[in-house]
């Protein structure tokens, strides 16, 4: 299979377990950079459960103040910059982090839409938003990693728009991120069956 048609079943070929499409515009921008086949996959798999989680929270959360869309994007996007820094998809390093902002912004890409690609791994942060918190919930919950600080974030932001108890808050969504764990060995495999390089 060429390296093209590799990133196209990446970006939106039958998937097991199912997983969305990446929106067009994403798409079209990694198809643009030449994206390796599996980070095309990685950034699907993210953008897959980064739906799930927005839907949940507009379905049981209807006072959270968030921008869905900003959310599915920042998933969609976050490690944009592994397009420079491809050997940080098999092994650690941040440096993709400034890259995939700098990358977004030089395609036009406004900053409050760029922030994720920066700002995935640096939800303690003072000043991160609930959309902030959900693109990186994703990104670990994806394949089943759980992290009580993370999570405790997600909390204390859902029981203040809620004004239920932080305790009811976090078994909600532990339940919520259970579930999505599930599925996590078969994302896992779908994203391991593209190879890194084209």
């Amino acid at each position: 299979m060429t390296p093209t048609a590799l990133l196209s079943r990446a970006l939106s070929g039958s998937a097991e377990p199912s997983l969305l499409p990446l929106p067009d515009e994403v798409a079209e921008l990694l198809e643009v950079l030449g994206a390796p086949p599996r980070l095309a996959a990685h950034l699907r798999a993210v953008h897959d459960v980064a739906h799930q989680l927005v839907d949940w929270v507009e379905r049981c959360h209807p006072a959270a103040a968030f921008d869905r869309e900003a959310v599915l994007f920042g998933a969609a996007t976050h490690d944009v910059g592994k397009t420079v820094h491809v050997s940080e998809l098999s092994g650690p390093g941040s440096a993709h982090e400034e890259a995939g902002r700098d990358l977004l912004l030089g395609h036009g890409f406004s900053p409050e839409r760029a922030r994720f690609a920066a700002n995935h791994a640096s939800w303690s942060d003072p000043g991160v938003g609930l959309e902030d918190l959900l693109v990186s919930l994703a990104d670990k919950i994806w394949k089943d990693k759980r992290v009580p600080e993370l999570e405790d974030l997600v909390v204390a932001r859902l029981a203040e728009a809620s004004g239920r108890a932080a305790w009811e808050e976090f078994l909600a969504l532990d339940e919520l991120l259970a579930s999505i764990g599930d599925q996590a060995d078969r994302r896992l495999a779908f994203q391991a069956s593209f190879p890194i390089l084209g």
